[in-house]
Formats: C-alpha cells, sequence, structure tokens
C-alpha cells in the first residue's frame, strides 16, 4: 500500500520536505463544470448578467486563487508559479472551466490547477444565482501532470 507523504511516522500531520528533490519543469492541468439553465448560461456566456462580465472575474479568480493555494490547504507548500491559465468552454446546459498552472520547482502543481479551477465555478456560481441558484458545480479533477519523478500521468477517461 501506497504510504501518505503528509503523515509522520506516528500517524500525524507534516509538511513534505522537498529540500533534496531536483527541481524540474511541472504542470498540471485541471477540470470541471458547472451545469445551469439556459437563460443563465446565456447571461454568463455573454457578459449579460447583473453582475456584469461573470468569465473575466472567474478567470481572474482562478488566477488569484492558485497563486494563495499555499494559503488555503493546509501543508501545501507555497510556490512560486510561472503561469496559470484559466479558459472556459460551452456546453449543452454547462460551462466548462480548464486551469492550467505551471513552474520549475521541487514540488507538483496540481493543487494550484484544482484551486483554480474550483474557485473559478464558484466565481461562476456567484455571478449567476440571482438568475439560477440551482446550478451544479460538478466533475472538478486533474486530468494531467508532467514532471517530478512520477513523470508524466494523465487521467483515464
Amino acid at each position: 500500500m501506497a504510504r501518505l507523504t503528509h503523515l509522520d511516522d506516528q500517524g500525524a500531520a507534516r509538511m513534505v520536505d522537498v529540500g533534496a528533490k531536483a527541481e524540474t519543469a511541472r504542470s498540471a492541468v485541471a477540470e470541471g463544470r458547472i451545469r445551469m439553465s439556459a437563460e443563465a448560461l446565456e447571461a454568463l456566456m455573454s457578459g449579460s448578467g447583473p453582475k456584469g462580465d461573470a468569465l473575466a472575474a472567474a478567470r481572474i479568480a482562478g488566477i488569484m486563487a492558485a497563486k494563495r493555494t499555499g494559503e488555503l490547504i493546509p501543508l501545501c507548500h507555497p510556490l512560486g508559479l510561472e503561469s496559470v491559465t484559466v479558459e472556459f468552454s460551452r456546453e449543452s446546459h454547462a460551462i466548462s472551466v480548464t486551469a492550467k498552472a505551471s513552474l520549475t520547482g521541487k514540488t507538483g502543481v496540481e493543487m494550484e490547477a484544482m484551486t483554480a479551477a474550483s474557485v473559478a465555478l464558484l466565481t461562476l456560481y456567484d455571478m449567476g444565482k440571482a438568475i439560477d441558484r440551482g446550478m451544479v458545480i460538478e466533475g472538478v479533477r486533474l486530468i494531467e501532470k508532467t514532471g517530478g519523478k512520477s513523470g508524466i500521468w494523465t487521467a483515464p477517461d
């Protein structure tokens, strides 16, 4: 069985020591979606919702969240990210979000990519809740990571 790296030999939480790890180029891509009514979808995609340009606000929120992941998630290392992107696409009754984070460093950026996607989705909810309080955020997951000792990982379909 794989050992949980954030627990010491006595089972107490600890921050993993990455001091001896080599710096490598690392990236992670996460995705998620928010389902909603046709009216909310149109308003959020067109920027005509009651709070203005939802996609711009959600993109900035996702990027800001990725940069602050080390403050939000206990035991997560604070990272000097080199790039964060947040993209949106329209689906049938949904908006999908894809977030990518990258850096050259000693630890991965999976949590940063998933935090960016999650906060972008939460921002879309906040921007559209006046139209549709029944929106559903779903499917937030890591879809790819590169770099480090384990190399490339891609989520199964």
